[in-house]
């Protein structure tokens, strides 16, 4: 790598301007239940009672998956 050269470990990639898809739907129990989907990656999708808890706690699940994808070496799309 050269020099200055950006590591892109999993704290660059939570940094970034993810597109995020935020929607409501209903459970199997049939109580609502809201959403957040990233474009970029299309398994990501992180549920929660209320919009502002799914705000409040995507990243932590995104954390997971993007440490999970860098050390399987799968390939990271960028916004």
């Amino acid at each position: 790598m050269g020099q200055g050269a950006q590591v892109k470990d999993v704290d660059y990639y939570l940094n970034l301007n993810w597109t995020l898809i935020e929607g409501e739907d209903v459970g199997f129990e049939g109580k609502p239940y809201h959403y957040i989907m990233i474009e970029e990656i299309p398994s990501f999708c992180f549920c929660a009672p209320t919009i502002e808890r799914a705000r409040e706690r995507y990243k932590e699940q995104l954390r997971l998956n993007l440490t999970v994808m860098l050390e399987l070496g799968d390939e990271i799309v960028e916004p």
